[in-house]
């Protein structure tokens, strides 16, 4: 570490409406433990925009020289996912902590690949919606067992991507070959807040469907082939023995866009819910119960960076829980923060989604610990730590 302040270089950080410049950008300002040093893309004109844009000390057009930079302490990786390899690569080379988004590798060889060159550095991954201050809270309820046991849970989760139209630039989410899907997006982010609430899935049930085999590009008049599919129905039971019933949605216009979770135990009923357009893992939840708890921690960050669209409203709450988890892991020498041996384990459970629908046969995984533990930080300004 350099200063008072860990550093932070951002790859894949540009000024067209880009997923780090919503999210990563607004999450480093608010955290006081942190500075944006360096961004980097792979053009000069890019990359100096936007390097003016965010306020960031210094900028690259390679980014190998931004990882190289011996003053930068942690290196985000916010690009295409077969691009990561490399870049983590190189990154954990340089002895550098690492965030990268998910899904981390194309596949489940290449996530394992590089979760075990980690070696002792610090990781994270982008599976930032555990982190949301509601979802911790509910973590915490039911840890102090305030619902008794755990008999059924539901949930109904959507997004408005990966419907019949598409935008050029985004196509290849709808190609299995390039590891950034449907099913390792969107379906990942969801079952990993389940996870995080319920404990581990253990046994899964499941069944796939691709609505929308042909794609429109609305903005070059193109028809597409999308190759994965689009809407998927699951029955999974935890490590603890809770049964949840998922179903995840594609295409939702924003007025229908919804995400709910509702856990029935014994003594109660809890219950997340949000509406972002993008999904359960970009926007704030809310949290309803019958028991009594504490409100959910502040948030050390929210609204969306300088060139965002609107559509990323709150894309930087849950990103900024993890930079919050991940700063405090790097200064006490602990490693609480899910990184990428995470990636791995959520990986493992998407392949078992897969099996499941293509054999029509139930799937079963091994009996991992049962419920997340409740993060120990609590976020910047909060004033209902428990």
């Amino acid at each position: 570490m350099t200063s008072n302040r860990l550093r932070v270089g951002i790859i894949g950080a540009d000024t067209k409406a880009s997923w780090a410049g919503a999210s990563h950008i607004p999450a480093i300002d608010a955290h006081p433990g942190l500075v944006l040093a360096a961004v980097a893309t792979r053009h000069a004109e890019s990359a100096q925009a936007a390097g003016e844009a965010f306020g960031a000390e210094r900028w690259y057009a390679n980014p190998y020289e931004l990882i190289d930079d011996k003053t930068i302490d942690i290196v985000t990786i916010a690009v295409k996912v077969p691009a990561h390899r490399d870049l983590v690569f190189a990154a954990l080379k340089a002895n550098k902590a690492v965030y990268c988004e998910a899904p981390l590798g194309v596949s489940l060889d290449e996530t394992r690949e590089m979760a075990g060159a980690a070696g002792g550095l610090h990781t994270a991954i982008g599976l930032q919606g555990r982190l949301n201050p509601a979802v911790r809270r509910a973590i915490e309820i039911i840890a102090l067992g305030k619902l008794g046991k755990l008999l059924s849970a539901r949930v109904k989760a959507t997004t408005f991507g990966f419907g019949p139209q598409s935008l050029k630039a985004y196509d290849y989410f709808n190609k299995a070959a390039s590891g950034a899907s449907f099913l390792t997006i969107t379906t990942a982010h969801v079952l990993d807040i389940v996870e995080a609430v319920l404990g581990n899935i253990v046994e899964v049930d499941a069944r796939t469907e691709l609505l929308w085999p042909e794609i429109e590009l609305t903005d070059t008049g193109e028809t597409s082939v999308r190759d994965i599919p689009d809407h998927v129905d699951l029955i999974g039971k935890t490590a603890a023995g809770a049964v949840v019933s998922v179903q995840v949605l594609a295409g939702v216009p924003e007025h229908d866009a919804q995400f709910s979770f509702e856990i029935r135990g014994s003594l109660g009923v809890l219950t997340l819910t949000g509406n972002h357009l993008a999904g359960v893992q970009v926007g704030d939840l809310t949290l309803s119960a019958s028991v009594a708890f504490n409100p959910p921690d502040r948030p050390i960050a929210n609204g969306v960076g300088p060139t965002a669209a609107s559509f990323w409203a709150g894309a930087a709450i849950n990103v900024g829980e993890v930079y919050a988890s991940l700063v405090h892991d790097i200064t006490a020498g602990t490693f609480i923060t899910p990184g990428f041996t995470h990636a791995v384990h959520n990986l493992q459970l998407i392949e078992a989604v897969k099996r499941a629908a293509q054999t029509g046969t139930r799937q079963r995984l091994p009996g991992e610990p049962t419920r997340s533990h409740i993060q120990p930080y609590f976020s910047q300004g909060n004033s209902h730590a428990a």
